[in-house]
């Protein structure tokens, strides 16, 4: 996702541009693929300093359930604005120094500005911190790591510790104080 902001910077202070999205993204990590390509708009206005992006896109991505750990697609939107920073001047051709806060908002030598970083971490904050596969997801055996939305595992029941019998006849009693 590069763009040349070579004539915008030319342009005064104000000055837009739209662009519609429709990039493939390349996979993130291990645990996130996207399957789908990114798409939505991007708005780029000079500023005093740069150009700042606005980026508004959707995309889906597979990543493994918490609980079972099985992978499943899920749709994510990412939504930021950004301002980046040239390292030439586009009208003297001389070295500009960059902000040092961060080296993903640069514009290269040849007034290309490079969106994949910032895409990147806005898609990885935009994951679920939990993600489900389903809501009723019963995850895995904490015993035989079967996966228990397959059916139930072969292991015996858990025994059940006698200093817990009180509050399990509680749970058994009726609301008007007898029992069932």
């Amino acid at each position: 996702m590069q763009i040349n902001v070579a004539q915008l910077l030319k342009q005064p202070v104000g000055a837009t541009r739209q662009y519609e999205l429709q990039e493939q993204l390349e996979p993130i990590d291990t645990d996130v693929l996207p399957v789908a390509p990114l798409e939505g708009t991007v708005h780029l206005l000079r500023t005093g300093r740069g150009v700042l992006v606005h980026l508004q896109g959707r995309t889906q991505v597979q990543i493994a359930c918490s609980r079972c750990l099985e992978p499943y697609t899920t749709p994510v939107e990412i939504n930021f604005q950004e301002e980046f920073f040239p390292t030439i001047d586009i009208h003297t051709g001389l070295p500009i120094a960059a902000p040092e806060e961060d080296k993903a908002a640069i514009i290269d030598g040849n007034h290309v500005l490079d969106l994949g970083e910032m895409v990147r971490q806005y898609l990885l904050l935009s994951l679920p911190m939990h993600p489900l596969c389903r809501q009723d997801c019963a995850g895995l055996c904490p015993n035989c790591g079967h996966n228990l939305n397959e059916g139930p595992c072969a292991c015996p029941p858990e025994p059940v510790d006698s200093r817990w019998a009180t509050l399990r006849e509680l749970l058994h009693e009726t609301p008007g104080g007898g029992r069932p």
